[in-house]
């Protein structure tokens, strides 16, 4: 034996508890606990807020599809953001699949202690290679939000706002989001 690990596969993902969501990540199997209450609650009211005038049009542009929880297989990777969007001219329909195979526009990561460092890290380098252009890591324990834009295959801050801070923030700038909203309890 020559000491290297063998790479993850799809079998090993249908092979995860159903109470942990799995992912493969440069080869790698990461299980991780569902959401805690706090992430899930935030993940769900972010959802609704830019679902409403962007999937759905109501009081805003629409144009996207928002998506909650989405399996998305880019490459070899199996990644489940917390949210994601496309752009509606790049998906015109929703696929008839189990997963997605079209990278999103959008992804938000909502941390936790036990995925942060997943997702700043290998998952966040991942969408990048993906080319997905916007990338938002909401943090409910911090009462904090992050937003990146993809520059020649980098990831550049875009801005770090936090508490109860009216954010106009890429690609959804139209909408005044409330971050204290998202942190209600």
């Amino acid at each position: 034996m020559n000491g290297s690990k063998r790479e993850a596969t799809f079998a090993d993902l249908e092979a995860i508890a159903p109470n942990r969501v799995g992912e493969i990540v440069a080869g790698e199997l990461y299980e991780s606990p569902r959401p805690a209450p706090l992430q899930a609650r935030a993940a769900s009211r972010l959802g609704m807020l830019l679902g409403r005038s962007f999937d759905l049009g109501k009081e805003g542009p629409g144009g996207w599809v928002i998506i909650h929880k989405p399996e998305l297989h880019l490459g070899s990777d199996a990644l489940v953001p917390d949210l994601a969007g496309w752009r509606r001219e790049r998906m015109p329909e929703m696929p008839h699949t189990a997963a997605f195979t079209l990278a999103p526009d959008w992804v938000c990561e909502v941390l936790s202690p036990s995925t942060a460092v997943l997702d700043r890290e290998k998952k966040m380098k991942a969408y990048g290679r993906e080319g997905v252009s916007h990338l938002w890591l909401l943090d409910p324990l911090q009462h904090s939000l992050e937003v990146y834009r993809l520059e020649n295959r980098r990831w550049s801050p875009r801005g770090l706002w936090s508490g109860g801070a009216t954010v106009h923030a890429e690609p959804f700038t139209v909408l005044s989001l409330k971050l204290a909203t998202l942190w209600e309890r």
